[in-house]
């Protein structure tokens, strides 16, 4: 197959093949370069760890909340232009990070612009590969794509930890951005596909469905900032998707149209594999901001050595994955699936123990290795267990809700980790600080009031910066508070991976009393996000 306007032939068909691969990598990448940076972005900006996880929760939760809309665009306007559209705002969020002053410019254009660019992005991208390709050529981009995200997410820590070690944080970002340039540069190569089936919009459905997944994860971002609305926007959210729910079905039956087909989770198989990718990504999402703060913050490590002390858990959640897409043989994907939440919980229950006692982030390898290969299974069986069920007219919009399923677990983990931990680290501050000997009444009120207003997961050289002024004693009385309290607050926060990985191994008993599906590749590879 060719494109109308690029060069003929497998040549031009090779090249945008390659350029869909990298824009996939560098979607994938993204996150990575930020969790790794966290310490130099607080730094360098002047702004605190709770500020940047919110940025980095946010991101995902923007590109979660409008994916089903950004696929409706893209039927509306035209897949190319939704592609394009979605690149260049990923690419302004990217130039805003190589030149971002403070974090208001990191929230409002790379987590919400570059959010809402990947919401278009990805379901463009699987209706282009569907267009672009046909037969074997198709399967084989499908791969490539499939694989320069796996990749990604392997080599992310170690490549973002590398250049924000030894160049910055913004030369990374700045380098994602040429790589965007390059992608966009290719777009003669790209043929359009047009839209065939119904143009009518749900544009309630649309917004139910951003006010409940937004809400939702902006409740608890709101909880962990100490605002008085979470509440309020969780109560908001809930009710938001029990009424998106209510929605689809009285549309259903009145024979309009609906921002997806509601018929869709009639199918148990269709049901369980989105709720598996639900709780498969909330274990990833608590586990990705948990475990480079405890490296950053308690240990002190910088870019280089927390990717280095990731790579446990990204490189064999890589090998994994390719090993059992290419050994299960006839194995039950169910079988699978329990095996990999088993794996995943066994790693994430090892790493507890371990957090208050490690010296160095070669102590948490074999928990890390563990649950990296729970993961990778998991993400080896899980698409295609998914949309197996779906017809193949209905395919991409169930692939849409399969991603946006995913997407919005990462945010909530995000979310969630982030907000439990400092809860624990206010909460048990102010217990120990009340109970120290050391520490004088007034010491003791200023603590407490502090603690109210900005609660921060602080390393011991920074808290010893800000404890300057302090007498020796007490100094000393805080950094062993510090200590004892930030460990215990990680503890805490790896109880979310561990608690949505024991939900899925529960989960993927029920599947293994359902039957099994039909491999099919294709389905699989629309799966992309």
């Amino acid at each position: 197959m060719s494109t109308p306007n690029g060069p003929t032939g497998w040549q031009g068909d090779r090249r945008l093949a390659l350029l869909l691969a990298m824009a996939m990598f560098v979607l994938v990448v993204d996150t990575s370069l930020m969790n790794v940076s966290i310490s130099a972005v607080v730094r360098d900006l002047g702004t605190t760890v709770s500020g940047v996880q919110s940025a980095i929760a946010l991101e995902a939760l923007v590109s979660a909340a409008f994916i089903l809309i950004g696929s409706k665009i893209g039927d509306l306007f035209g897949r190319k232009r939704a592609y394009l559209l979605g690149l260049s705002a990923y690419g302004v969020g990217a130039v805003s990070m190589t030149l971002a002053q403070s974090l208001t410019p990191i929230i409002v254009f790379w987590a919400v612009i570059g959010g809402l660019g990947a919401s278009l992005l990805l379901p463009a991208m699987q209706s282009l590969i569907h267009g672009n390709f046909s037969g074997p050529a198709q399967r084989k981009v499908y791969a490539l794509v499939g694989a320069a995200a796996s990749v990604a997410a392997a080599v992310g820590p170690l490549l973002g930890g590398f250049i924000t070690t030894y160049l910055s944080w913004r030369v990374a970002f700045g380098l994602e951005a040429v790589v965007i340039a390059v992608v966009v540069s290719g777009a003669r190569l790209v043929r359009d596909v047009p839209y065939q089936g119904d143009r009518s919009v749900d544009p309630v459905g649309a917004v139910l469905s951003v006010l409940g997944m937004g809400g939702i994860v902006l409740g608890v971002l709101a909880w962990q900032e100490g605002a008085e609305s979470v509440g309020l926007l969780v109560l908001v959210g809930a009710a938001a998707l029990l009424g998106l729910a209510w929605w689809l079905v009285r549309r259903q039956r009145r024979g309009a149209a609906t921002l997806l087909d509601p018929d869709l989770f009639r199918s148990p198989m269709f049901r369980i594999g989105v709720s598996q990718q639900l709780m498969q990504q909330i274990a990833l999402g608590g586990a990705m901001i948990a475990l480079p703060i405890f490296l950053q913050m308690a240990l002190g490590y910088d870019a280089m050595l927390a990717g280095l002390s990731l790579a446990p858990l990204s490189l064999s959640m890589f090998g994994a994955a390719l090993l059992a897409g290419r050994r299960a043989g006839r194995r039950r994907p169910a079988v699978l699936v329990t095996a990999g939440f088993a794996l995943l919980v066994v790693g994430v229950a090892a790493l507890l123990p371990i957090v208050p006692r490690a010296g160095s982030g070669w102590a948490l390898a074999v928990p890390l290795v563990v649950a990296g290969c729970g993961l990778g299974i998991l993400v080896s069986q899980l698409n295609n267990y998914t949309l197996s069920p779906v017809s193949e007219d209905r395919v991409s919009e169930a692939a849409g809700v399969n991603s946006a399923a995913g997407s919005f677990g990462l945010s909530f983990g995000l979310a969630f980790a982030g907000a439990v931990m400092l809860a624990s680290l206010s909460v048990g501050f102010g217990n120990q600080v009340d109970d120290s000997t050391v520490l004088d009444t007034g010491q003791k009120q200023h603590v407490t009031e502090v603690l109210r207003t900005d609660a921060e997961v602080m390393s011991d050289a920074q808290l010893q910066t800000m404890l300057a002024d302090e007498p020796e004693p007490v100094q000393a009385e805080l950094l062993r508070i510090n200590d004892d309290v930030r460990a215990r607050a990680l503890q805490i926060a790896l109880l979310v991976p561990l608690l949505a990985g024991a939900a899925g191994l529960v989960n993927g008993f029920r599947m293994r009393r359902l039957p099994d599906p039909d491999p099919d590749s294709a389905k699989e590879g629309l799966a992309l996000g």
